[in-house]
């Protein structure tokens, strides 16, 4: 057998499946074998492979193992004189295998070849070559110099951004998400080093292959899609201190004497160094947007009073300084809070959230005003005028964010994707139908036929046109049928057409449309999978909210309700694993019934179907009942069935 293919899946079956696919036009013409391993996903990856690919050959593992013993166990199983280890989330263009055989072939020193990898934008992804980090390498990756000077010979050895993209090179280091490996290589050096769960076993497994005298080989003369992020996002503070640690290792293993001891003290700084970065860049990332509109809200008031003061009562001295270091403060942060929870600080909030952010800080504010002791409360006046005055700032502060991202100022229109589908009519039409089940927004500008010679009608023009095409119609989306329009000729359309399209690809048969913008976002699919409000950021802070204050309304009025429950100490019990997060007051009815696996959420004090008799249901009508609550939740429906079982606590 001339090649071994082996792929570790994990939780990524709308990519797995265009790459298998990819996979399978790849092999013709090599006596070749796919072997998948699956690290015990819970996406019915398993389930796809079976029923749409039975001539893979499957292993599934019961737990994740790892990256470096799932292929091992593939390897182990494998007999193919070269075996590739590849990514679910790439696609590989048709003649990527046979270009690696023949090229391994026409060069017996060579131990593995990689080739170049593309993002998902076309962008040439610089982890397609490597050299090894050595103490100086590791320093100027960790501080950011290889960034800054990517041409460098001496600053980025790292991705040896000195060597040109499009040229054959003899390098130090392939990337485990395509490493084409001579199997009697592995023989004489061993399997992937299983102390790596994820990084840095590509790293150890290319600098063992030149230790024992054979040459690593970047070879661009094929190319893949690599559709990164989908395990660990990089920018995430995961990333840094995964990717780190496996340096360590590296470092621990391969350096002797002071240069091991010198380069494993600087990467234990870098970890936590970088891991302080992260920590701090993706908090303020977080809070930027609350913190400058606590600043403004809080100016807003304190202006407000200024001129107040001075108009009405001709006395800027008027009001007491704690109107100044209390009210305002509060009612700032009342603003913010009340706008978190709405999901103001959600990507492109709707004009509604916006109102009911403005509206809930107002009615908290009045609430504390009221509440408050005579000598801490403001003028009346000054609370409602600062407030909406506060409330327009939000609105127009986001219609100016709306206006700088999109060119619009309106916060209610929806992103929609100005989108041309380059294909066959028939699989063009497939592509129309999956996107209206899935509920994406798009205005289809034209279709256009993979060849002057399959164009219909139908069609507005072909693909030798796109460029123009796309730039004269103003498009923003691409998507490419790829059973019409091989892999090489997608990659070669995406490079020419550059990245500032979003480029989307479907397989033949395939149930996702998949794509990704750039290497520092995860990958993005089209399904006809149903989106569950529940597992909104939005709904999860709603849910929770309400969690809380049904908790704290049923304690201060426990004196009468826990005897109405019918079993007090079950009342407060409840009460009390619902305020420390333990429980949640609604959850799932029990169904053990296989099928749209549903957003997990924590077990509830009642259920869906509280105040029935499940006998009278059947399991999968629970189940629909479920999915229905976990599709359309709200707090008003928590709230009915909260209020219809009071006195079932005891049952």
């Amino acid at each position: 057998m001339q090649l071994s293919i082996i792929i570790v899946n994990y939780n990524v079956r709308y990519f797995l499946e265009p790459c298998l696919k990819t996979v399978r036009e790849a092999v013709k013409g090599l006596d070749a074998e796919v072997i998948v391993v699956d690290n015990a996903s819970s996406d019915d990856s398993v389930k796809m492979v079976r029923e749409k690919f039975p001539w893979v050959r499957l292993i599934v593992n019961e737990e994740n193992v790892g990256f470096s013993k799932a292929n091992n166990r593939g390897i182990r199983e494998s007999k193919g004189k070269y075996v590739l280890l590849l990514n679910p989330d790439t696609l590989v263009q048709e003649d990527s295998f046979t270009s690696c055989y023949e090229f391994m072939e026409s060069h017996p020193d060579a131990g593995a070849v990689g080739v170049r990898m593309l993002d998902g934008s076309g962008t040439f992804l610089p982890e397609s070559k490597r050299g090894f980090p050595s103490p100086f390498v590791a320093f100027s990756k960790a501080t950011g110099l290889s960034a800054l000077f990517p041409r460098s010979e001496r600053f980025n050895k790292y991705h040896l951004g000195y060597l040109p993209e499009d040229e054959t090179h003899e390098v130090d280091v392939l990337t485990g998400a395509f490493m084409f490996l001579r199997r009697e290589v592995l023989d004489k050096i061993g399997l992937l080093d299983e102390e790596f769960f994820m990084y840095g076993e590509d790293i150890d497994l290319s600098y063992r292959i030149v230790q024992a005298g054979y040459k690593n080989y970047y070879f661009p003369e094929t190319n893949i899609i690599h559709y990164k992020g989908e395990s660990t996002k990089k920018g995430s503070l995961n990333y840094v201190m995964t990717f780190y640690k496996a340096m360590i290792i590296f470092a621990r293993k391969h350096f002797h004497g002071s240069r091991k001891k010198n380069l494993v003290r600087f990467l234990q700084l870098a970890v936590y160094g970088r891991a302080l970065v992260t920590l701090f860049t993706n908090l303020f990332k977080r809070i930027s947007s609350g913190l400058i509109d606590l600043l403004v809200i809080y100016e807003v008031f304190f202006l407000t009073e200024q001129l107040w003061a001075r108009g009405y009562h001709a006395d800027p001295d008027y009001y007491p300084l704690t109107n100044a270091w209390i009210n305002y403060p509060v009612y700032s942060v009342f603003f913010v809070v009340a706008g978190w929870f709405a999901g103001l600080y959600e990507k492109s909030p709707r004009s509604n959230i916006v109102l009911r952010s403005a509206l809930g800080g107002l009615l908290l504010s009045l609430i504390f005003y009221a509440l408050a002791p005579l000598d801490y409360r403001s003028s009346r006046a000054i609370l409602v005028i600062g407030g909406v005055i506060s409330g327009l700032y939000l609105l127009v502060s986001r219609m100016a964010v709306q206006w700088r991202k999109t060119g619009r100022w309106q916060l209610d229109q929806t992103d929609r994707h100005r989108m041309v589908i380059v294909g066959a009519m028939d699989e063009i039409q497939r592509v129309r139908s999956l996107m209206e089940k899935a509920g994406i927004d798009h205005e289809l500008v034209g279709m256009l036929a993979p060849s002057k010679e399959t164009m219909t009608d139908e069609h507005a023009s072909q693909l030798e046109n796109l460029r123009e095409y796309a730039r004269l119609h103003g498009v923003s989306e691409i998507i490419f049928c790829e059973r019409d329009v091989p892999v090489a000729k997608i990659i070669n359309w995406m490079r020419t057409c550059g990245p500032r399209y979003h480029y989307k690809i479907i397989v033949e048969g395939g149930e996702g449309i998949i794509g990704s913008r750039s290497k520092n976002t995860a990958g993005q699919i089209y399904t006809m999978e149903p989106e569950f409000q529940i597992a909104d950021p939005v709904y999860i802070r709603e849910k929770r909210s309400f969690d809380i204050l049904a908790a704290v309304l049923l304690l201060l009025f426990s004196p009468v309700l826990c005897w109405f429950s019918g079993s007090p100490g079950n009342y407060f019990i409840a009460i009390f694993q619902v305020l420390a997060g333990r429980k949640t007051w609604v959850g799932y009815a029990p169904s053990e019934v296989p099928g749209i696996r549903l957003p997990a959420i924590k077990k509830g004090v009642f259920h869906v179907l509280s105040g029935t008799s499940l006998d009278r249901w059947t399991a999968r009508e629970i189940h629909h009942e479920n999915f229905i609550y976990a599709r359309d939740y709200s707090m008003g429906r928590d709230l009915g069935i909260l209020v219809r079982n009071l006195r079932a606590f005891g049952k």
